[in-house]
């Protein structure tokens, strides 16, 4: 069983934006997941801890979450790369994802659309979360017109994550192991993945400043 509810890749991608910048998540009314891969050491100490930390893990380096589970995977190689071969669900209050999308500066200047480079080096220097739109990727890492969401944490930022507004880890090993096989033997449009749909922070202000499609 996952401990998320899922639909085939075929039945989402159906209802899924084709192109144009949005960020696909699985969310409720109160919380949204995103996801990470680590090592077996770091992994399963979050795992059984209920939050991340651990002797393995460092508070003090830059980690990145992506709300969407298909670009998890592309970038893992469905967990399959080394040091990220456990891949974990993070179940964050969605104020506090929305204040990280407030935040945010995109990782390049010609991207965070400020006046001047000065601008965005202040604003990156101020800020703690850092923002970048990939080629989203479908189940066998087939690049698709859709541009996917990463945010990158640091500082204030990452220790709020980790101390205060993580509700639960989610331990998704069976869910990838499971549908790493499918994908090899029934194809891409059999696979199951977590439920997502397009997700809309509350504030307009965040919606313009994130250059969101609708």
């Amino acid at each position: 069983m996952s401990p998320l509810p899922t639909a085939s890749y075929a039945e989402q991608s159906a209802r899924w934006p084709d192109r144009g910048r949005h960020i696909l998540a699985h969310h409720d009314a109160e919380t949204i997941v995103v996801y990470q891969a680590y090592r077996p050491e770091i992994g399963e100490w979050a795992i059984q801890s209920g939050r991340l930390g651990g002797p393995a893990f460092s508070a003090e380096r830059m980690i990145t979450i992506k709300p969407n589970f298909l670009w998890m995977m592309f970038r893992s190689g469905w967990a399959t790369k080394p040091d990220q071969e456990v891949t974990l669900g993070l179940r964050l209050r969605r104020a506090f994802f929305d204040a990280l999308l407030e935040e945010a500066v995109a990782s390049s200047y010609r991207a965070a659309g400020l006046p001047t480079q000065a601008d965005w080096k202040r604003a990156m220097k101020r800020s703690s979360v850092r923002l970048q739109w990939d080629p989203d990727h479908g189940p066998g890492g087939e690049k698709l017109e859709r541009r996917a969401i990463q945010l990158g944490l640091r500082g204030p930022a990452l220790r709020r994550m980790v101390e205060d507004e993580t509700l639960e880890v989610l331990d998704l090993r069976p869910l990838v192991e499971r549908e790493r096989a499918r994908l090899s033997d029934e194809g891409r449009d059999a696979v199951r993945t977590p439920l997502e749909s397009v997700y809309r922070p509350s504030d307009a202000v965040a919606v313009g400043h994130l250059r969101l499609d609708s």
